[in-house]
Order: structure tokens, then C-alpha cells, then sequence
């Protein structure tokens, strides 16, 4: 009998995705989604229109915070492992509205965890971030590293998830897995993310908005290698651990008012709280052969950097992902 994978978040960039490719190998999906106003919910559902045409998905319209309806979808739909990944996403609007963010991904993960538990599920995966790691000034960033400084209310509440997911794990055994992912990118994206907004910035001529100083590092990683480290950890997490997906490259943006980007627009310059200045993920946790998913290299970004401005700096002596 094929697997059941209830996917929270599912009309999200990620989650639609990880949809598809469940169903593509042959899993029942039941995808649970509340298509919030973050951003319009037209392109959210316009992200599951594959997913919806196919006798192997269910979509359920609920909030996980409804205690109630969540556990109706696990009552009615019995299935055999979660991928959560439902949250309030993004570093600048959790500064604007920090009890919200904790609303939803506090207390929506703890719901969605006890209802997990409550049907039986014993295998759970969680959509952490890299932003738990803050402002560490060592790169690349292990998974265990001090993670007790978080820069951000959002970043607090995915540090927090993980903590109730080791407490489920510790408390029912069940096996869970927190996956912290390194800005992902691809088709879907979220109109708010770098690349998707720089983009259309520049096809309407309009200023791109830099932060601090126009500099950043960033780990960007292709969404079929998140969707890959997902299903493995699905198929393989054993106990409590917690993974990189990253690219483990360093990508630099040289976006200052003095660079040339080649797009010929004005760039606007702002300062803003709570975000990270370099992220780089290690991934020999990530990359072991007895367990856990195994991240391939997506260079998909580093293969054509110019593009947007972007520099793909050398891979480090910690560089050891295997083909």
C-alpha cells in the first residue's frame, strides 16, 4: 500500500514542490493549507494545480492552529509520516508583528506535533531554517553550533520548534527530523525572496533595495535538492537529529551602490534589522552514507552568475559533498 505523507504549507514554493514529487513516486498525499494573505493566495493556489489533478491528493483548507480540524485530517486521512512545513515565513515581517509569528509557528507546531502523535505517526519532518544560526561569525555553520542567539522573532520560532520536536521525540519516541534549509530558490518562489523580487524590480525599471552595506553571502540551494534531503530524511530518519540543506558555496552578492550589476536601475539603499550577513551550511552530517539525506550540488545558480549580479566564490576545505 502506498505511503500517506500529509504535507502542512502544502500550496507553498516548497510544499507544492514536495507534493508533486511524492506523488510522482507513487505516495498518497494529503496537503493541509490555510492560503493566509502573506502573499496572494491566488498564487498559492495556481502552485497546486498539478497536485490537485491527480487521484492521489486530498486538500484540506484549514489552519494549523485549529486544533480540532487538525486533528480531523488525521482522523480522516490516516497518515503515516508528516512533512510540516506550514509557518509565517521571513526574517523582516516577523520584526513587525513578533506575536503573530509565534502564534503560528509555535503554537501551530505544537498542535500538528500532538495530533501526530495522538494518531500514531511516528515519523515527523520539520522545516527548520538557517536563520537559527544569527549572527554566528563562524562559516560554514555545523549543526552544533550554538544556536541560543537567535536575530529575529522568526528565527526564535523555528529554534523554539526544534526544541518541542526533540521534546516529542524525547517524551513518545517518535523519530523527527528538523531540517534546516539555506535560502532556497526555483520556480514558485515567494514574491518577496531576492532573486524573484529582483527580478521583477528590474523588469519594471524600478530601484532594487539593498541592505546594509549592498554585501552578502548567501548559501543559495536549488528546490530539487531541498525536495531530495526531504524525502530522505523521510524514508531514513531514525531518533531525533538535525540536518543542513544547503549548497555548502559560498555565493557572494556584490550588490553596493558602486557595482555594476548590468541591469541599468538605480539601487536603493536601506538598513535593516534581524538579518543574517553571511550563512554558509556544513553538510558532513547531511552527507553521511548510514542515515539522513544527502544533499547533491546545485549549481544551477553558481553556472550562470552574472545573471544577477551574483559571484560564486571558491568552495572551502569543508566542501565535501559527494556527486
Amino acid at each position: 500500500m502506498p505511503a500517506s505523507v500529509l504535507v502542512t504549507g502544502a500550496a507553498g514554493f516548497i510544499g507544492s514542490h514536495l507534493c508533486e514529487t511524492l506523488l510522482a513516486r507513487g505516495d498518497r498525499v494529503v496537503g493541509l493549507d490555510n492560503f493566509n494573505d502573506f502573499y496572494d493566495p491566488a498564487i498559492k493556489r495556481s502552485n497546486l494545480a498539478g497536485p490537485l489533478s491527480h487521484p492521489g491528493f486530498a486538500l484540506v483548507e484549514g489552519d494549523i492552529r485549529d486544533g480540532a480540524a487538525v486533528a480531523r485530517v488525521f482522523a480522516e486521512h490516516a497518515p503515516t509520516s508528516v512533512v510540516h512545513l506550514a509557518a509565517m515565513a521571513g526574517v523582516r515581517p516577523s520584526l513587525a508583528d513578533p506575536a503573530h509569528y509565534h502564534d503560528v509557528n509555535c503554537t501551530g507546531t505544537a498542535i500538528v506535533l500532538q495530533a501526530a502523535r495522538a494518531a500514531g505517526v511516528a515519523r515527523f519532518v520539520f522545516g527548520s531554517s538557517s536563520s537559527v544560526y544569527g549572527g554566528n561569525p563562524k562559516v560554514p555553520f555545523h549543526e552544533d553550533d550554538d544556536v541560543s542567539h537567535p536575530v529575529s522573532p522568526y528565527a526564535a520560532t523555528k529554534r523554539a520548534n526544534e526544541l518541542t520536536c526533540h521534546t516529542f521525540h524525547h517524551l513518545y519516541g517518535m523519530d523527527i527530523a528538523c531540517l534546516r534549509f539555506f535560502t532556497v530558490y526555483g520556480p514558485r518562489q515567494r514574491p518577496e525572496m531576492a532573486i524573484h523580487k529582483f527580478v521583477r524590480l528590474t523588469e519594471a525599471g524600478q530601484p532594487l533595495p539593498l541592505f546594509g552595506d549592498g554585501r552578502s553571502e548567501r548559501d543559495y540551494t536549488y528546490i530539487d535538492d531541498i525536495l531530495d534531503g526531504i524525502l530522505k530524511a523521510l524514508d531514513q530518519v531514525s531518533g531525533y537529529d538535525v540536518f543542513n540543506l544547503g549548497e555548502s558555496r559560498r555565493v557572494v552578492g556584490d550588490f553596493r551602490p558602486d557595482g555594476d550589476l548590468g541591469f541599468g536601475h538605480a539601487l536603493a539603499v536601506q538598513h535593516r534589522l534581524g538579518d543574517e550577513t553571511q550563512e554558509r551550511a556544513e553538510l558532513r552530517r547531511a552527507g553521511r552514507a548510514d542515515r539522513g539525506p544527502e544533499p547533491r550540488r546545485s549549481a544551477r545558480l553558481a553556472d550562470r552568475p552574472r545573471s544577477l549580479g551574483l559571484a560564486a566564490a571558491p568552495p572551502s576545505a569543508h566542501d565535501r559533498l559527494r556527486p
